[in-house]
């Protein structure tokens, strides 16, 4: 592959952070564990996508490091308003789909881009989607998150959190995907500086999650609730097959298919026309996700 010092420092770092995610989630969960395939770019590069599958809290859970190079399309060079060129991506993406509706979904990526003619950037974020909101795990989830963007820059997590809620949101449904959290693009300005930034919301992940899992993986569910999970993972599908950046660029650098969509939940309904009652705990989320709220 072709990329720089800081290109090959970013890819090394985002696979340690593959390492010690995949080990803690296994921990959480006590049953299952990660396969791994081990893939190549036909035009350099590769990666690892681990997958656990059928646990005891996750149903479906991915977690994918990739560093590869490869010719920018020319759909994907005019979208970035750059020539046709070389292109080295590395990064690391998750999801996780718990079996509990009363466990969210959580979604985490952090990225490095360096085109050949010599522009490069960081990018990222993670993003929390609850089936049944609990204020107490949005309150932590984005308190967490404020924390480590305060170390960096006092202006970030306003300026991230309203990123997240305007990219994570299905236009044709008029609602946002989740909770929000934080989202970034096209960090240009002092690459080092921004790489400990990137390094330090790749570590933030897990004390902004697992303490949500710890408090309601022994929340009690019924039939009902785990059918209006299964019907709100249709909205996530819908967001990632149609709006999601990262699964667009996947596909169109010629990325690997199946490590790609891992992001898509194993089981999932769309159900004609659901409508949740008023007054009820499904009413007070979608008035949530249809405005979303300041959470700090």
């Amino acid at each position: 592959m072709i990329c720089s010092s800081l290109g090959e420092k970013a890819g090394a770092y985002f696979q340690e952070l593959q390492d010690t995610v995949c080990l803690s989630l296994e921990k959480s969960d006590g049953k299952a564990q990660f396969r791994e395939d081990r893939w190549t770019h036909a035009q350099g590069g590769g990666g690892r996508t681990r997958i656990l599958e059928g646990g005891d809290i996750f149903e479906k859970a991915g977690v994918n490091h990739s560093a590869l190079t490869s010719e920018l399309s020319a759909k994907l060079a005019e979208r970035l308003g750059v020539d046709r060129q070389r292109i080295y991506a590395a990064g690391l993406s998750l999801v996780l789909h718990p079996l509990s509706p009363m466990v969210p979904t959580v979604h985490m990526n952090v990225r490095y881009i360096e085109l050949a003619g010599g522009d490069a950037w960081f990018g990222g974020g993670m993003d929390l989607t609850p089936y049944y909101l609990f204020e107490e795990d949005a309150r932590h989830f984005h308190r967490t998150l404020k924390a480590m963007c305060d170390r960096h820059d006092a202006s970030f997590y306003g300026a991230f959190k309203r990123g997240c809620d305007e990219y994570f949101f299905i236009r044709h449904r008029g609602e946002a995907r989740g909770i929000g959290g934080i989202f970034f693009d096209e960090l240009r300005d002092n690459l080092e500086q921004r790489f400990s930034f990137v390094r330090d919301a790749g570590g933030a992940f897990l004390d902004a999650y697992l303490p949500i899992l710890d408090r309601r993986r022994h929340e009690p569910w019924d039939a009902r609730e785990k059918e209006w999970q299964l019907v709100r993972r249709g909205r996530y599908v819908e967001f990632n097959l149609i709006y999601d950046r990262g699964t667009l660029f996947g596909l169109e650098t010629g990325g690997r298919t199946e490590s790609i969509l891992m992001s898509l939940p194993p089981e999932v309904r769309w159900n004609y026309n659901v409508q949740a009652p008023p007054g009820t705990r499904e009413a007070a989320l979608l008035e949530i996700l249809k405005h979303p709220k300041e959470w700090v």
